[in-house]
């Protein structure tokens, strides 16, 4: 699959209602690790609406996040979450949920399905899939 379609994997999947933010990148990550998507769909169930319903660190960020943490059994994570998150911060404009639905003219700063497309995206250029 390429990381394009991973992407839009994950757009799918949070469209489809069943996945939040965090659930639709890990599940469309999901061959990066050992666990399968059921499991990453079970951990990353808390992570919605900016931490747990905070508005505050983006689903997708956080979920992408936790496969560089899988993907790189914890070392050097820190450095890789780090240019994901500024180059998520670049695309989307901001990281925290509350300010990427903000809406100004009439549509949210960065839609969530544009933040799990580039949560895949920007993971997958980072981790060079």
């Amino acid at each position: 699959m390429t990381l394009s379609e991973r992407a839009e994997k994950a757009v799918e999947l949070k469209n489809s209602g069943m996945y939040n933010c965090a659930q639709s990148v890990t599940a469309a990550l999901s061959d990066q690790t050992e666990l399968t998507e059921e499991q990453l769909k079970q951990i990353s169930a808390g992570f919605c609406a900016g931490m747990g319903n905070l508005e505050a660190t983006c689903g997708a960020l956080i979920g992408a996040g936790m496969i560089a943490g899988l993907k790189t059994e914890g070392k050097g994570t820190l450095g890789v979450t780090k240019q994901i998150q500024e180059e998520f911060a670049r695309r989307c404009g901001a990281i925290k949920c509350k300010d990427l639905k903000t809406v100004t003219d009439g549509r949210p700063l960065c839609p969530c399905e544009d933040c799990v497309r580039n949560a895949v995206m920007i993971y997958g250029e980072i981790m060079e899939l």
